[in-house]
This record gives C-alpha cells, sequence and structure tokens, in this order.
C-alpha cells in the first residue's frame, strides 16, 4: 500500500530533512523521487541541497530553463539517470516522463491545485506520496478528518528557537510601528519584511501597493535602507535584491508574497503585513513564518483597513496561536472544507457540519464503522459500499489531498 501521508510542522520545525530521507529512502531501493516546490527560488534551494547528497544524480527543472538545457535534464529523467529531481510547476508537463518514480514529494502543498498534485502522482506507478505544509488549506483539513491521509507532526520548533510573536497594530500606531522598525534597523541591525496585497495602486482596490509604500517610507525614512521587490521584476533584479537582504544590506524590503516560500534570513526578525484582510489565515500564517528562523525574538504586525472589524475578528485567530492545525480549524470553519471528494478548494462540501466542525469523537466512530464495512463482506455493506461509489463518482473522477 502507496504512502498518502501529511507531514505538518510549521515554518523551519525540519520539514525538508524529513523529505529528504523519504526520498534518500526511495533512491536505495532503486527509485526516482521527485521534490515539486511552487517557486524557482525554493526549486532551486532545494537542488543545491539534493546536489549535496545525490551529485550528478540530482536534477533540477523549472520553466525558465533555456530548451538545451531542459531537453538534457528531460532525457535524464526518462532514461533514469536524474535519481532524484526537484523543480517547479513544469514538472507536471505531460511531456515530462520519469523511468521509474516512487517518491513525490510535494512542498508548501497548499499552492498547488489538486489536478497539479494528482498528475504528479500518475507520472508513476502507485509511488508513495508525501504533502507537506504548515497550515493546511481547509480542504487539506476536511480529508484528513475522514481519514484519506496519514498525519505525521513536528510539533517543537529546533533548540533555541522562539515562537513569533503576532500583534493586529490599530491604524493610529501605524507611523509609530515604522519608526520603531528603522529604529531597530539602526542600533540592533535587525531587519523587516513588509508585504503589500498589490504592486502598484489601483483605481478599484483600496489597500496598500509595494510602489507606493516604498516611496512614502523613503520619504518618511531617508536614513533607512529599503528595497522593493515584486513578481514583475527581471529575475536577475530579483536575485540582486535578494542577495542585498540576505548580506545585511537592506533594512526593509517592501515587497509582494513572492517571499512566501523560499527565503531563508535569520536576521530577519520583523514581518509587516499591510491589508492583511486581503489574505488568508494559511497565507498569512506562511507569511509570518518567514521570521523567526533564529534565536532571536520575531515579531509578525498586522495592519487592516479602517473599520474592517469583521476582517480584524477573523485575523485575531492569529494572534492567539502558532499552531497550524488551529489555523487550519479557523480557516475551515471561515471558508468551508471544500468538496469532500473533488477538485473544488474551498466552500460546502454537502454535508451536515454540527457546529462548523464535525465532533471529533463522531469522526472517529464514523472511521472505525467505514473500516469494518471496507473489511467486512456481506450483503448489506456491498450495499453501501455500493451507494459510496455511486456518490463518490457523482462528485469527481479524483480523490486526492
Amino acid at each position: 500500500m502507496p504512502m498518502n501521508r501529511l507531514l505538518q510542522g510549521d515554518v523551519g520545525s525540519g520539514k525538508t530533512a524529513v523529505a529528504l530521507y523519504a526520498l534518500c529512502v526511495a533512491s536505495a531501493n532503486g527509485k526516482q523521487g521527485v521534490l515539486l516546490a511552487p517557486t524557482e527560488i525554493l526549486a532551486e534551494q532545494h537542488y543545491e541541497t539534493l546536489r549535496s547528497i545525490f551529485g550528478s544524480s540530482a536534477a533540477l527543472l523549472t520553466g525558465s530553463m533555456k530548451k538545451a538545457e531542459r531537453d538534457d535534464v528531460m532525457r535524464r529523467i526518462a532514461d533514469g539517470t536524474a535519481l532524484c529531481v526537484t523543480g517547479t510547476h513544469a514538472l507536471l508537463s505531460g511531456d515530462v516522463k520519469f523511468y521509474d518514480l516512487g517518491c513525490v514529494v510535494t512542498d508548501e502543498q497548499h499552492r498547488f491545485g489538486v489536478r497539479q498534485r494528482a498528475a504528479m502522482q500518475e507520472k508513476g506507478v502507485r509511488p508513495d506520496m508525501l504533502v507537506m505544509s504548515a497550515t493546511p488549506i481547509p480542504r487539506t483539513l476536511a480529508l484528513i478528518l475522514y481519514g484519506d491521509l496519514d498525519i505525521s507532526v513536528i510539533d517543537e520548533l529546533p533548540p533555541g528557537r522562539k515562537p513569533v510573536k503576532t500583534s493586529l497594530i490599530p491604524p493610529q500606531k501605524r507611523e509609530d510601528m515604522y519608526v520603531y522598525l528603522s529604529k531597530q534597523a539602526a542600533e540592533q541591525g535587525q531587519q523587516s519584511y513588509i508585504v503589500c496585497p498589490l504592486i502598484e495602486e489601483s483605481e478599484n482596490i483600496d489597500c496598500p501597493s509595494v510602489s507606493a509604500l516604498f516611496s512614502e517610507l523613503k520619504k518618511a525614512l531617508p536614513k533607512t535602507r529599503i528595497c522593493m521587490l515584486h513578481g514583475q521584476m527581471k529575475d536577475a533584479e530579483k536575485e540582486r535584491v535578494m542577495r542585498a537582504f540576505r548580506a545585511g544590506e537592506i533594512d526593509m524590503l517592501v515587497t509582494t508574497t513572492v517571499i512566501e516560500v523560499g527565503v531563508h534570513v535569520e536576521n530577519a526578525c520583523f514581518m509587516v503585513i499591510e491589508g492583511a484582510e486581503r489574505f488568508g489565515l494559511s497565507q498569512l500564517h506562511q507569511l509570518r513564518g518567514r521570521v523567526g528562523r533564529s534565536a532571536m525574538q520575531a515579531y509578525c504586525f498586522l495592519l487592516t483597513s479602517e473599520g474592517n472589524g469583521e476582517a480584524n475578528a477573523r485575523i485575531q485567530a492569529l494572534t492567539k496561536t502558532s499552531d497550524g492545525f488551529e489555523i487550519a480549524r479557523q480557516d475551515l470553519l471561515l471558508r468551508g472544507p471544500g468538496d469532500f471528494i473533488g477538485v473544488r478548494q474551498h466552500g460546502d462540501a454537502g454535508l451536515m457540519m454540527l457546529g462548523g466542525v464535525l465532533d471529533v469523537q463522531t469522526l472517529e466512530l464514523a472511521g472505525r464503522a467505514a473500516r469494518e464495512i471496507v473489511s467486512t463482506p456481506n450483503e448489506e455493506n456491498a450495499r453501501l459500499l455500493e451507494l459510496a461509489n455511486e456518490r463518490y463518482d457523482a462528485m469527481s473522477d479524483i480523490a486526492m489531498n
């Protein structure tokens, strides 16, 4: 029976180390392994690690590769000389053929759609599947509750790490907050990420943008080293900015969610999220995980639009816990579990949910009953299985985590 497992743990808890061990086990058994990443920055980071373990048997495939380089990597994947492969959505392309795929690891699984993860699974013959996330999205949580996934939990941070302290900052304290960050940079050398929902100002959407906030802060804090980063910049320019930030040459980085995954800067102690109501709890939790990567105390400051009481109430959940499953439970209450089986990520599952989330004891009882029905062949159970299969077929053509 192939593995279908969720590895849950906060950012920086050691999930990648577990994933690498799974890939090593696949390699030791003569199987290929693949590590699917949502961004090229993260894929390249994984590749450097894989290359240190597997040497020339490691391979990287991304969408920005030149054709000749891409063709060479695809050939190595097809003939099995590339034993361990990492890459982005480019790996999902139909012309990428594996010689003998035995293990699929999906990093930051909430960044991939259901069909995308299914497409990766279909590239092998029942490969082991390991999905990793610091915060399961609602649909993932729903399927966990129904027993479709096995769960492994890393429930503590490495020695010396401190939980990130999270606060909701009122609008009247916004200016003081930025002055404080500037002071911390000058006196302690501590760096800050400042995340905005938009790159440019919009006439239709009233929320902070990278370009406007960058100009505002440059004017208000002339002695602070401030740069901006967003997805529309050229790759070389993005890499230059990130290299400077990692080297401590930038105090404040005004950015979009391009830094949500794959960025590791130990000296970054502050995460400011403007227009926090524009993000889901899962994404906010991921962004918060970009700081607190060292023994220094880290902070996450959340800012919302004035008068947005409903959003503030929702975001308060993030200030009360750093537990990924609890945040996912809150997200489930707010956004629904998505289809019980299918491709829709959010919304009503068409199932009765008492108090928003089914009681755990009821779920455990239902799970035991389902296993008994499957394992005990008789006429009554056969009919129940038939009804379940009819509903399954009507709802979707796949069942994935």
